[in-house]
C-alpha cells in the first residue's frame, strides 16, 4: 500500500502547479482560491459580537436560580428558543427525563467533645441581590450522594485521595467505620467519597479550606472574589469515571421508553452519604481532632493546629433525598450546510448553573448566543456554511453531564455517521486561551488562535498564550520547545464537561476552548456566582465574552467552510511519542522508587515510632514492577509519524494547486477524515469501564475530571496490574495502527482525486 502511495505521491509533487501560492498565505483545508473570501467573511463575523448585548443576555438568564428542574431552567430554555427562531434559525428543544436527587433532609452536628451543629447555609448579602432567592435556591448538597444516617468518629483525610489513606496507614490510622472529613482540589469531588467507601468510611464530609478557596488567596467576596467563610461548593458526586448521564439509561437515552436501572444498581451513586460544608462549620469539626499532627502538607490555613484523629470528635450526619426523575431541555438549533449538508460540526455549551450561574456557564452561554446570532445575521448577507451547523445548548450539566450525554446516547447512529467535529465550551473569563482537544486539530486550532486578538494585550491570543507558557515553563528545555516548536501543543481531555459522551464515548474529534486565568475567584458552585459578582470581579466589561465568540465561531466557520476538513496527524503522531515516553518514565520511577523503599525497609531504616514526626507503622515491602515491551507502541507511533508526514505533503500539494477540490473528491476524503478519531477507540471499551471506549484519552478512574493519556497503560501501573499494562500497550498500538492506515487510505483518496482531475 505505502509503495503505491509513494508513486502516486511523486506524480502528485512533479505535477502540480504551486507557484505563487505559499502555504501561509492559505488557512488550513482551504484550497488557495477559497482562503481570500473565507477570511472576508471571517472578519465579517467578527466585527457582530456586542458586549451590551451579552451582557444583557447574562442579566437576563441569572436573574433566577436555574437548576435541573426549576421552573427558570424551563423558561431559560423557551427564552433562548425564542431567540434563535427570531433571528431566523431552525430551532427546538428536545427534553429527556432524568433521575436528579434534591436534598429532603439535611443533617451534621458534633456531639463529643462539644456539641456543635453545622449551618449548612450561605447566608444573604446585602450588596447582592440574588442571595436573597432563597426558596428557589438548592440548597448546600452533593448531587447523588447516597441516604444515610450515621454517628461516628471523624478522621481528617487530607484530599482524601488514594495515596493519602497510604500516608494515613503509615501514620496507623484507619477509617474503618468513621466519617472521613476531606477538603476540596486536588481532583475531583467525586472521588472523595469513593476512595473512602473503599477503605471502609461509613459517611464523608467535603469542606474548602481557605488555603485552596478562601481568604490565603486574596480577599474575600463582597469585597474581593474568593470564597467567603460560609460558602460552599455545591456538586455531583457521582462516580463518574464509570458513566457519565442519567444513573438509571448508561448507554442509551433517557427517553420516555427507556428501560431504567433500579436505583439500588445505578453504579454510579455513592455508597455512603456525602455533603460539602463552609470552611467556618468545618473549622469546629477539624478543631476538635486530636491524634497524630497532620503531615505539614497536609495542614490548611485554618487558624487551628491540624490533627487527622480519630477522636475525640464523633459526628452524626442524616441525609434524606428525594428520588426524582426530573426534565432537562436541550435547545438545538442548526444551520444547514450547502455542500456537505451531511457532515456536521456541533457547537455546544450549557444553560443550567447550581443556582444562579453567572460565570458558570452563563458566561460561555451568551457567548454561544453571540455566535448563534453573528451567523444568522451572516446568512442573511449571502454566506453560507459548506457543512451543516449544530448549536447546542445543553441542560443538566452540572449533575454530570445528563443533557448532553442523553443526547448522545439517543443519537449515536447518527452521530457516528454525521459528526465532524463537536467544539465545546463552558464558562469564559478574562485571561488567556484554553486550549484541548483531539490532537488531530492541534495545528488547526493554533492557526485559528494566531487570527484573534487579545482585547486586552494587544496582540493576538496565541502569542499572548505563547509567552504564558514561556514564563511558567518548568525547565529551560521546555522554554526552548515553546519557543522553537511551530505550534502550542494543546492539552489532552479528560471529563467533567461536556464534551465527555462526543470524544469519550463515540470517538468523535473535539476541542474546548475558553479564556481565564486572571480573574480566578471562589464562588464556584455557591450562591455569590451570579450576575453581581460577575461584574464585579471577572469578564466586567465582557470584552473577553466577544473573543471568546470570535474565537470560538472563527473555529466553527473554518471547520464548516474548509474544502476539506483541516486535520492534520502529525500532531497526532507527536503527542502519542510523548505519552509513551511518558509511560517509559513512569514504570522507571516505580521501579527505582519501589525498589529504593525495599531496600530501606529491609535494612529498618523505617520503625515503629511515637513520634508524631515519623511513622507509627513499619511499611511492608512490594513487588518491584516488571520489565514491560513498550515496542508495540513504538512500532505504531513511527508507522503513524510516516503516514502523517505523507498526508500532510499530499494534502498540501493538492490544495495548493490551482484547482479548487471537486465536491465529490472532498467528501469521500472528509469521509476517511471523519473516521480518524473513531479509529483510536474500541467497542470493548477501557477495562472495567466500558462506556469509555477512547484509547488515548480518558479521565482517570481516581482523578475524575483530569485527563490520564493512554488510560488503559497508565493505570493499569498505576493500579500495579502489570498483565493488564502489557495487554492494554499491544491495544493502543492497534488503534494506532489502524489511525496509520486510514490516514494512508486518506492519502490514496487524494492521490486518487489528483489523477481524476487530470482525465
Amino acid at each position: 500500500m505505502r509503495r503505491v502511495i509513494a508513486l502516486v505521491l511523486l506524480s502528485l509533487f512533479t505535477g502540480l502547479s504551486v507557484a505563487g501560492r505559499g502555504q501561509d498565505d492559505r488557512l488550513p483545508g482551504f484550497a488557495g482560491g477559497s482562503s481570500r473570501p473565507q477570511r472576508e467573511w471571517e472578519q465579517a463575523f467578527r466585527a457582530l459580537p456586542e458586549p451590551r448585548v451579552m451582557r444583557d443576555a447574562m442579566q437576563r438568564l441569572t436573574a433566577r436560580p436555574h437548576h435541573v428542574g426549576s421552573p427558570y431552567d424551563k423558561d431559560n430554555a423557551e427564552w433562548m428558543l425564542a431567540r434563535l427562531e427570531e433571528w431566523g434559525l431552525d430551532a427546538q428543544i428536545e427534553r429527556f427525563d432524568v433521575l436528579f436527587p434534591t436534598p429532603k433532609e439535611r443533617l451534621v452536628e458534633m456531639l463529643e467533645p462539644t456539641a456543635f451543629t453545622l449551618r449548612l447555609d450561605e447566608p444573604v448579602l446585602a450588596v447582592d441581590a440574588t442571595s436573597d432567592q432563597k426558596s428557589e435556591q438548592l440548597p448546600t448538597y452533593n448531587a447523588y450522594s447516597a441516604d444515610g444516617d450515621v454517628t461516628a468518629p471523624l478522621v481528617y483525610v487530607n484530599y482524601g485521595l488514594p495515596e493519602d489513606y497510604e500516608q494515613l496507614e503509615r501514620l496507623g490510622v484507619s477509617v474503618e467505620g468513621a466519617i472521613a472529613i476531606a477538603r476540596y482540589g486536588n481532583a475531583w469531588r467525586g472521588i472523595k467519597p469513593k476512595v473512602a467507601a473503599e477503605h471502609g468510611a461509613v459517611g464523608c464530609i467535603i469542606y474548602s479550606d481557605p488555603r485552596d478557596d478562601g481568604y490565603f488567596s486574596g480577599d474575600v467576596f463582597p469585597v474581593g472574589p474568593m470564597r467567603p467563610k460560609d460558602g460552599v461548593q455545591r456538586g455531583s458526586v457521582m462516580d463518574a469515571p464509570l458513566y457519565p448521564g442519567d444513573p438509571l439509561t448508561p448507554g442509551v437515552g433517557a427517553t420516555p421508553g427507556a428501560v431504567r436501572l433500579d436505583r439500588k444498581d445505578a453504579a454510579t451513586i455513592t455508597k455512603i452519604p456525602v455533603l460539602p460544608i463552609s470552611y467556618g462549620d468545618a473549622q469546629p469539626l477539624l478543631a476538635a481532632l486530636t491524634g497524630p499532627l497532620a503531615p505539614v502538607e497536609w495542614r490548611g490555613a485554618l487558624p487551628i493546629t491540624y490533627h487527622v484523629g480519630p477522636g475525640p470528635a464523633k459526628v452524626h450526619m442524616r441525609l434524606q433525598f428525594n428520588w426524582d426523575l426530573k426534565p432537562v431541555y436541550n435547545v438545538i438549533a442548526r444551520i444547514p450546510g450547502a455542500v456537505h449538508p451531511d457532515e456536521w460540526i456541533i457547537r455546544g455549551n450549557h444553560h443550567d448553573g447550581w443556582v444562579n450561574g453567572a460565570d458558570d456557564p452563563v458566561s460561555g452561554t451568551v457567548a454561544l448566543l453571540e455566535e448563534a446570532r453573528a451567523f444568522a445575521t451572516l446568512a442573511k448577507r449571502g454566506w453560507k456554511p459548506a457543512r451543516t451547523l449544530v448549536y447546542c445548548i445543553w441542560d443538566g450539566e452540572e449533575p454530570m453531564l445528563l443533557g448532553s450525554t442523553e443526547w448522545v446516547e439517543t443519537h449515536a447512529d447518527e452521530l457516528r455517521q454525521h459528526a465532524a467535529v463537536y467544539i465545546n465550551s463552558d464558562s469564559n473569563g478574562r485571561g488567556f486561551l484554553g486550549m484541548g482537544g483531539s490532537h488531530s486539530l492541534e495545528h488547526f486550532v493554533n492557526d485559528v488562535a494566531r487570527a484573534i486578538d487579545d482585547p486586552e494585550a494587544k496582540m493576538s491570543v496565541w502569542k499572548r498564550k505563547q509567552l504564558q507558557r514561556i514564563a511558567t515553563a518548568k525547565s529551560a528545555e521546555a522554554r526552548a520547545e515553546i519557543r522553537e516548536r511551530g505550534d502550542l501543543r494543546i492539552d489532552a481531555l479528560g471529563s467533567g464537561t461536556d464534551y465527555t459522551a462526543f470524544l469519550d464515548h463515540l470517538g468523535i474529534a473535539t476541542l474546548d476552548l475558553g479564556f481565564g486565568g486572571a480573574d480566578d475567584g471562589g464562588v464556584y458552585h455557591s450562591i455569590y456566582d451570579d450576575f453581581y459578582w460577575y461584574t464585579h470581579f471577572a469578564d466586567t466589561n465582557f470584552v473577553y465574552g466577544v473573543a471568546m465568540a470570535q474565537t470560538i465561531g472563527t473555529t466553527v466557520m473554518r471547520l464548516a467552510g474548509a474544502d476539506v476538513l483541516p486535520f492534520d496527524f502529525t500532531g497526532t503522531a507527536d503527542t502519542a511519542r510523548v505519552y509513551v515516553k511518558e509511560l517509559r518514565e513512569l514504570l522507571k520511577t516505580r521501579q527505582e522508587t519501589i525498589g529504593e523503599r525495599n531496600r530501606q525497609i529491609e535494612e529498618g531504616v523505617f520503625r515503629a515510632t511515637n513520634d508524631h514526626r515519623r511513622p507509627t507503622v513499619a511499611p511492608k515491602t512490594e513487588t518491584v514492577p516488571p520489565y514491560l515491551n513498550f515496542a508495540p507502541l513504538d512500532n505504531a507511533v513511527d508507522a503513524l509519524t510516516d503516514s502523517a508526514r505523507r498526508y500532510r505533503a499530499a494534502v498540501d500539494a493538492w490544495l495548493n494547486a490551482d484547482a479548487r477540490p471537486t465536491a465529490e473528491a472532498a467528501g469521500a476524503l472528509d469521509r476517511l477524515l471523519i473516521d480518524s478519531e473513531r479509529a483510536l477507540t474500541s467497542a470493548a471499551g477501557l477495562p472495567r469501564r466500558p462506556w469509555f471506549k477512547h484509547l488515548l484519552y480518558a479521565p482517570g478512574v481516581y482523578t475524575g475530571y483530569d485527563v490520564k493519556t493512554m488510560p488503559g497503560v497508565r493505570e493499569a501501573i498505576e493500579l500495579k496490574r502489570y498483565p493488564e499494562a502489557d495487554q492494554e500497550i499491544v491495544r493502543v498500538a492497534q488503534a494506532l495502527t489502524a489511525q496509520a492506515a486510514l490516514v494512508d487510505r486518506a492519502t490514496a483518496s487524494v492521490a486518487e482525486a489528483v489523477a481524476r482531475s487530470r482525465r
